[in-house]
């Protein structure tokens, strides 16, 4: 029976793990090595790494830090961040990741998409896209960790990164993100049913319903969170957290 993968999304700021609400007041939850330990035991699907200041300081994701996660994941793991060649990417699947993230060398240069993707295969490159609303509604995606707008629209952006060869689409919603009050379901479909290839939804769960309701509502291949897998009760306190794959399967039975 099919089941949706489910992914935590791990953001890295100065080699902690770090959790943001609406991509800003960004608050340190633990060491990221760790959290890969439990994720481990409690057997997750599959991690994603997000280096969020590695593009505004001109470098790549640490290839220490990915050869870390590398000795120690049982699970596929994806890392972004600040990478902007070939020889980046190269670099990153050599040190132990599965996939890599591009997100603003995406915008800057889609075709550097189709070049990652005829050098590695499809399957090896994901797309990111962080979207805003406008003030009078309309959605457009943003870039450099959510500080610069492009006025692309998300679904005509989206239909390109499919076209230039992408294998996967990660769909991020900013005013959600963090907020714990459910994916922005319209966005998601919107961008589901324009392209072919998997799209992950991310940015704002707060439940396992919502995990329901992006795949059956929205169309969404995957889900993904970062708040709901480090945070526990109304207080949030930090607690590094999985579900169990029974109820996962029953989830989405």
């Amino acid at each position: 029976m099919f089941r949706p993968r489910v992914i935590p999304i791990l953001l890295l700021k100065h080699k902690g793990l770090v959790k943001s609400v609406q991509f800003k007041d960004y608050r340190y939850v633990g060491d990221p090595i760790n959290a890969v330990k439990i994720f481990n035991d409690l057997k997750a699907d599959e991690l994603v790494f997000l280096d969020i200041l590695a593009t505004k300081e001109k470098r790549t994701i640490s290839l220490d830090f990915v050869r870390q996660v590398g000795d120690e994941a049982n699970m596929p793991f994806s890392v972004g961040g600040g990478i902007r060649s070939i020889k980046d990417i190269k670099a990153i699947i050599n040190a132990g990741a599965e996939k890599v993230i591009l997100n603003s060398i995406a915008v800057e240069n889609p075709q550097f998409i189709q070049q990652a993707a005829d050098e590695f295969g499809s399957s090896t490159i994901v797309v990111s896209i962080d979207v805003k609303k406008k003030f009078w509604g309309q959605t457009q995606v943003y870039i450099r960790n959510g500080s610069k707008a492009t006025r692309l629209n998300p679904t005509e952006w989206a239909k390109l990164v499919e076209e230039k060869g992408a294998g996967e689409i990660i769909i991020n919603s900013i005013e959600q993100d963090g907020m714990m009050k459910g994916y922005d379901l319209k966005l998601i479909k919107e961008v589901a049913e324009a392209v072919q290839i998997p799209v992950v939804a991310a940015g704002g769960a707060g439940s396992l319903f919502d995990f329901k309701r992006a795949v059956r509502e929205s169309y969404a291949s995957a889900v993904s969170a970062g708040s709901l897998f480090v945070f526990h009760g109304p207080r949030k306190a930090v607690l590094v957290n999985y579900p169990k794959q029974a109820e996962l399967v029953n989830l989405f039975a």
